[in-house]
């Protein structure tokens, strides 16, 4: 079944990187799919929130992906410029998204 695999997505992360010139701090950790496969999940630190961000296909053959943000158990409080920091923190995490997607149109792991 196609899925993509940790090596795959870090090669798309370098990609991106290489292309968007932003998201140097974003990392592939391993993640356990079906059948011991080695999907990977896509995690996008945030400097201005205490927040996780992680992202990861819908389910394992498809195209399309999803961006979790983890609940915080406190308030955020920021200046305007933290804010403008984090709202580009964001940018950067809905471009990867569509650049994955992009990436995962058509993408099968047995081609690799």
């Amino acid at each position: 079944m196609p899925f993509r695999s940790k090596n795959t997505l870090e090669r798309w992360l370098a990609e991106f990187h290489e292309q968007r010139g932003a998201g140097d701090l974003i990392r592939v950790l391993v993640q356990d799919g079906s059948e011991g496969s080695d999907t990977g999940l896509v995690v996008v630190p945030l400097a201005n929130s205490s927040v996780s961000v992680f992202m990861e296909p819908i389910e394992i053959g498809d195209a399309q992906w999803r961006i979790t943000i983890e609940p915080q158990p406190d308030f955020t409080i920021l200046s305007s410029f933290q804010m403008h920091a984090l709202a580009a923190e964001f940018t950067v995490a809905a471009e990867l998204c569509a650049f994955l997607e992009a990436k995962s149109v058509g993408h099968d792991e047995d081609e690799d």
